[in-house]
């Protein structure tokens, strides 16, 4: 009887891990179909004890999956927060093609979708692993893999080269996401120790397990120490935030007016902008006109009135002119912000009917309603009646239209000149300098790209009451980075949108950041700690509770066939005595039936 007792102790538990076992078999088909086309159980096999996870071919495309993820995450990511200069790339494209296309946002779809795609891949290939079975990729998703990876690459290489000051942006941005980032690679290295606990115990190898156990080490190590070598301006100790910058708004509000028309500097003023900027030309009989480009033809329809001179200088045209051409149609008909359909009947129509403003009337808006003005000044090209005296055609219209105070000059030729004349103007420079070259120039502030920013400059000029203007500002989380670095203004395109910040998006104290970090480290370090005695306790066969008669003499990894065959040495135990054989009977077996006691 104790024997009887014992073999069907046995039993019971070889005939648990069987069904355990087969309760998984729809997860690992579907993980192995989606992943290597192998939908029946003959077409795979698990990795045994001692065994690679996979064969060299197969061990260099995990590999070179998991390079693409890593280098398709950081196109994404790169791509994701260059947001804020979409609209120039888009221009770029427009005057390199001939057309206009939301380019920037198809790129970043497909880069969205080829990441996801690796992505997923990714998380098939860790399951498989964790169920303990050989990866096999199938060869479209290795065509795949090369596409995602051969995009990328070129993709980011291209888009260096162009705009080589984005990585500047990027790093940037770590200033603000870096906490979370970190946050979210811990966890992924947490999730990641199960796979790597579970072959790291398999392997029969030591030099493979300290390899393994090392790089895997490593990785984790230095992302606890990543905090370190971490800053931010908005980690800072509470009540040391300064005021929110103001908001200047770029060619008046251009997402919801065509640039530099009179309605986009309404909209601006409306949306409770402090200061106005724009950029001003000089038309061939004298008058200041407001234009950012050299020719007409992107804000304009100057090929439709003027079709011999597209590529005409606007400073060419004459103020008559230049007043037969609508400056809002191409507003509608391109939409560059997405922002039309969000716009009323009444806006609509209104900005179609739009044309080219003189300097005057813009700056009649801006003395109206009390803002600032900042404007760029281009000088005309050779043999323009006015290319040597523009600069004083364009302060007399200054100052017969608008409080000079109110005026940030922003034209480096002549300033000493200019200062003489009017000294009142705002002096304002567009290039870093000595605290001394500043004041000996009677700058009061400074116009710098938004890529310069630096608390501790910012500081340093703040502290001789020169004020610092940062260009082009248009999502939240850079207005955010400003705020906390100490910029006093910044000139953005989404006016409306920034003026509804109240505090900035991320903002904590050292002490609730060092809290973070540690309770993340310590947090995973336990959860790692814990995944790794669990693989080597299950591995040993050891039990998991006390008093447990369970017993693996072999691990749970023990071949099919040695479970198979217990359980018909264990069958013969006790069998129906109705169903075994009799004299005489037919010699066709029975299956046995197994009674428990």
């Amino acid at each position: 009887m104790p024997v009887t007792r014992l073999k069907l102790g046995k039993l019971k538990v070889v005939r648990r891990q069987l069904l355990q076992r087969y309760e998984h078999q729809p997860f690992v088909s579907c993980l192995a179909g989606l992943y290597g086309c192998q939908w029946r159980r003959y077409q795979r096999a698990r990795a045994q004890p001692g065994e690679c996870c996979c064969s060299k071919v197969e061990c260099g495309s995990f590999g070179l999956l998991i390079l693409t993820f890593f280098l398709s995450f950081l196109f994404l990511y790169f791509w994701s927060e260059a947001q804020n200069d979409y609209i120039d790339f888009d221009w770029f494209n427009f005057g390199t093609l001939g057309f206009w296309f939301p380019w920037s946002l198809v790129l970043l779809v497909v880069a969205a979708a080829l990441f996801t795609y690796i992505a997923l891949l990714l998380v098939l290939a860790v399951c498989l692993l964790s169920e303990g079975q050989r990866l096999y990729l199938h060869w479209s998703h290795k065509t795949g893999i090369v596409v995602a990876l051969v995009f990328s690459v070129t993709a980011t290489a291209i888009l260096s080269d162009l705009w080589s000051k984005e990585w500047k942006t990027l790093l940037l941005s770590l200033q603000v996401t870096a906490p979370f980032l970190h946050v979210a690679a811990v966890s992924l290295m947490a999730i990641l120790s199960w796979p790597i606990a579970l072959h790291f115990f398999r392997m029969n190898k030591k030099v493979r397990q300290v390899a393994v156990l090392g790089l895997y080490l490593s990785v984790l190590f230095s992302l606890y120490l990543v905090p370190l070598g971490m800053y931010s301006p908005c980690i800072k100790e509470a009540g040391t935030l300064g005021p929110a910058p103001t908001l200047i708004g770029h060619r008046g509000a251009p997402m919801l007016a065509p640039e530099n028309t009179v309605m986009s500097f309404e909209r601006a003023v409306e949306a409770g902008g402090a200061g106005l900027e724009t950029d001003v030309t000089i038309s061939y009989d004298g008058v200041p006109f407001l234009m950012h480009d050299s020719t007409l033809k992107r804000t304009t329809n100057v090929a439709e009135i003027f079709p011999n001179r597209t590529h005409l200088d606007a400073s060419m045209f004459t103020w008559a002119e230049l007043q037969q051409l609508n400056a809002g149609d191409w507003f509608l008909s391109r939409d560059p912000f997405g922002t039309v359909s969000s716009l009323s009947e009444t806006d609509c129509s209104q900005a179609q009917n739009q044309s080219v403003p003189s300097l005057a009337q813009f700056l009649e808006v801006a003395a109206g309603s009390g803002r600032l003005v900042l404007f760029n000044l281009r000088r005309p090209p050779y043999g323009h009646p006015y290319s040597q005296s523009y600069i004083n055609t364009t302060l007399q219209v200054v100052q017969a239209h608008i409080n000079s105070s109110q005026v940030l000059w922003l034209p480096s030729e002549d300033r000493e000149m200019v200062h003489a004349v009017d000294p009142e103007l705002q002096q304002t420079s567009g290039e870093k300098a000595s605290i001394q070259e500043l004041t000996d120039g009677h700058i009061s502030r400074l116009n710098l790209h938004y890529s310069t920013m630096s608390q501790q400059q910012f500081s340093k000029y703040q502290s001789v009451n020169i004020s610092t203007n940062l260009y082009v500002i248009s999502q939240p989380w850079l207005y955010t980075l400003a705020w906390c670095a100490g910029a006093q203004s910044v000139t953005t395109n989404s006016i409306h949108i920034l003026s509804n910040i109240n505090k900035p998006l991320f903002l904590m104290t050292q002490e609730e950041y060092s809290l973070m970090w540690i309770l993340t480290d310590a947090v995973s370090a336990f959860l790692i700690i814990a995944v790794f005695i669990f693989h080597w306790w299950r591995e040993r066969g050891l039990p998991f509770w006390s008093g447990s008669r369970q017993t693996h003499e072999n691990g749970p990894y023990s071949k099919f066939r040695t479970e198979l065959s217990d359980v018909w040495s264990i069958s013969s135990v006790n069998v129906r005595p109705d169903l075994r054989s009799t004299p005489g009977s037919p010699s066709a077996p029975h299956l046995p039936t197994i009674t428990e006691e």
